[in-house]
């Protein structure tokens, strides 16, 4: 599952550090405190692999 924006890509990164043991779970904020426990390392992975070129700084809620 590919990231819809920026934030949503950077956040998957911070929670894959945090669940590789890379980064302590503590620092987490916001999104990546969620998406660490609620998703596997390779759904992290995917969506924090995700280009950022041409994504919107922030998805829109619709």
């Amino acid at each position: 599952m590919p990231a819809k924006s920026k934030s949503q890509q950077m956040a998957a990164g911070a929670a894959l550090a945090a669940k590789r043991g890379e980064r302590k779970r503590s620092e987490l904020k916001g999104a990546s405190k969620s998406m660490v426990d609620s998703m596997s390392e390779k759904e992290l992975r995917d969506m924090a692999a995700t280009k950022q070129k041409g994504k919107p700084e922030h998805a829109s809620k619709s």
